[in-house]
């Protein structure tokens, strides 16, 4: 479960909450009416803000991606500041993290398995320097890569990328495959991809 999603049972725990409690209050007599009411509004006001916060996270999870030209798309970061963009990886829909930092494309052990890897074979002979220190790295060729949204559809062959053998949550989208694109632009909390 993403934070995203975390959040979103948040603001839906919250909202019940408040439901239940406001008919809970509002049928109950041994408190005064101005307390009574007092509590009632305070759990209106409760109600309406995680109502909101659920919309925006919502809306912003659906405006995630969206093609903005002819050969382009947009994306907006998400509520951690970083841009997810999924692509087909041999035909499965893997998730990615850009990484401007990053060398190259690289697959987790297990999005490496999902696409036809076995993580256990592969010859980590090359090391990377990461955040959580030097890791191994094994090169291998993806057959096919694919940003598909909205009827755009960006489609890479023989594309290079790497296998990380520590533990890495998720895929890295590196300069490797970023540099196929014409432009790519960061404006704000929005990334502009172009071929």
């Amino acid at each position: 479960m993403d934070s995203d999603q975390v959040m979103r049972l948040v603001y839906l725990g919250i909202w019940g909450t408040v439901l239940i409690s406001y008919f809970l209050i509002a049928r109950t007599q041994g408190l005064g009416q101005s307390l009574r009411q007092l509590v009632l509004w305070g759990l209106i006001f409760v109600g309406v803000a995680a109502g909101y916060g659920l919309w925006q996270d919502i809306t912003r999870q659906q405006s995630a991606i969206s093609v903005v030209g002819d050969g382009a798309v947009e994306l907006r970061a998400g509520r951690d500041g970083h841009f997810r963009l999924t692509l087909g990886v041999n035909g499965t829909p893997i998730e990615f993290i850009i990484d401007t930092g990053a060398t190259e494309l690289v697959l987790s052990r297990d999005d490496a398995a999902r696409v036809g890897f076995d993580p256990d074979a592969l010859a980590y002979l090359g090391q990377a320097r990461t955040a959580n220190g030097v890791v191994g790295i094994a090169r291998v060729s993806l057959d096919e890569v694919v940003l598909a949204q909205d009827g755009l559809e960006i489609r890479d062959t023989d594309v290079s990328a790497f296998v990380n053998e520590g533990e890495l949550d998720v895929s890295l989208l590196g300069m490797g495959y970023l540099r196929r694109f014409a432009r790519i632009a960061i404006e704000g909390d929005r990334l502009i991809l172009e071929r």
